[in-house]
């Protein structure tokens, strides 16, 4: 009930986009570089501190 069949399912089917779909051909660039910048931001962190 929540999902009604579309009168032309291949239009709707073209038309829809997943969001996990649009975003996860980014992930090998973007978990790298989130990755060092979170890096760098605890290391400056704990040198100043020290």
């Amino acid at each position: 009930m929540s999902n009604p069949t579309p009168v032309e399912p291949s239009h709707s089917a073209a038309v829809e986009q997943d969001a996990v779909e649009s975003v996860v051909h980014l992930m090998p660039l973007v978990l790298p570089l989130a990755g060092g910048v979170l890096m760098l931001l605890l290391a400056s962190i704990a040198v100043f501190m020290a």
